[in-house]
């Protein structure tokens, strides 16, 4: 059974759009961090990367699915083709 020092919403994070990571206040001192990458996969555990405390995230799985589906066939829209 793992010990969670708390559970908070994602839209309580703070978002880093250039590490794509989201951060949360740590008690001592640092932050929580995860990743997009690690909220597509179905993580749902942020830590602390100074101390021991872990905190559990709450957030809608598929919406992150289908954000990251968007985004990936915008990127395949916009990326050009070489000429043959």
């Amino acid at each position: 059974m793992t010990s969670f020092y708390d559970e908070d919403e994602i839209e309580d994070f703070e978002w880093d759009e250039e590490t794509e990571t989201y951060y949360y206040p740590c008690p001592c001192g640092d932050r929580f961090e995860i990743t997009k990458d690690d909220l597509i996969g179905g993580e749902d555990i942020a830590t602390c990367p100074s101390c021991s405390l872990i905190l559990k995230v709450i957030y809608d799985q598929e919406q992150f699915e289908k954000e990251s589906t968007e985004e990936q066939i915008s990127l395949q829209k916009c990326t050009p083709t070489a000429a043959i």
